[in-house]
């Protein structure tokens, strides 16, 4: 067994982020697998958790992609340039404005964007990642009085593990990811949730949607898998029409709290569901 390595938790906020279900999720991990498959990485807590010794992460998000990767190849140069921003409105407000002008963020190296991303992510309002239709980042300041915008250790714990281990990182479409899935995997899927009500909806995250025609796909996905006796776990909302979806595989129900809503009287306990194909 690979020996964990210390102060690993993820290294961004990120909308959906299992930490807090941590305890209901691990327990129903699989025992047995080699590789392990995430095609919605997004904060990467249960990667981070496990800590896998090979595994395959993916996420359509080209930017969070590039924050990994550059934490596993240059954290210093990363740290060292992180240092030198302040939380100061007018600085958030250059950060952010970088991709309005496509042909200078176009000139940025890859250690300058995975930068821009974390202190925007440490510095904007709720800790959002949220681009407009143009794709560019469009969430206003957060007024924070002390964010911390330099965690050093646990930046260069993450790259320990990572360079201690066989990872590799894509971003492509998920289907891509589970059509071409090693038969030792275990796969973890965490994708955009069904929403629990209209105004629930969250599509800002990359260009275009997460439908309920993409949650059917995916669903159809799982089948694959599951025909093909690879193991998965989905998270989603406790939906009727997520519940019916899955009803051929194991559902446990788990209580999650709501953190995004921008009215802190709409946060609170809401039910998601995990789904297996084993028991």
């Amino acid at each position: 067994m690979l020996q964990k390595t210390n102060n690993i938790s993820p290294i961004l906020k990120w909308v959906g982020g299992k930490r807090q279900l941590l305890p209901s999720i691990v327990p129903l991990l699989p025992q047995n697998y080699k590789t392990y498959v995430e095609p919605f990485l997004g904060g990467g807590a249960l990667l981070f958790a496990t800590q896998p010794k090979v595994a395959l992460v993916n996420d359509v998000n080209e930017e969070l992609i590039n924050v990994y990767q550059v934490v596993k190849n240059d954290v210093e140069e990363l740290v060292s340039l992180l240092k030198t921003y302040d939380s100061s409105s007018e600085t958030f407000y250059h950060i952010r404005g970088l991709d309005r002008d496509v042909e200078k963020y176009a000139s940025l190296s890859a250690v300058e964007r995975a930068a821009r991303i974390i202190y925007l992510n440490k510095t904007c309002f709720n800790g959002l990642f949220r681009v407009n239709r143009k794709g560019q980042f469009n969430v206003p300041f957060g007024k924070y009085k002390k964010p911390n915008i330099v965690n050093e250790s646990v930046l260069r714990g993450v790259s320990e593990y990572f360079n201690s281990v066989d990872i590799t990182f894509t971003s492509k479409d998920y289907l891509s990811v589970l059509g071409n899935v090693p038969s030792d995997s275990f796969v973890y899927l965490d994708p955009p949730y069904d929403p629990v009500s209209e105004t629930a909806n969250f599509t800002g995250y990359a260009k275009g949607g997460f439908g309920r025609d993409e949650q059917v796909k995916l669903r159809d996905a799982c089948v694959a898998l599951n025909d093909m006796g690879i193991k998965f776990m989905l998270s989603n909302s406790a939906t009727d029409f997520i519940k019916k979806l899955y009803a051929d595989f194991e559902i446990n129900i788990v209580s999650a709290n709501r953190a995004v809503n921008s009215d802190g009287s709409k946060r609170g306990k809401v039910e998601e569901v995990i789904v297996r194909n084993y028991v």
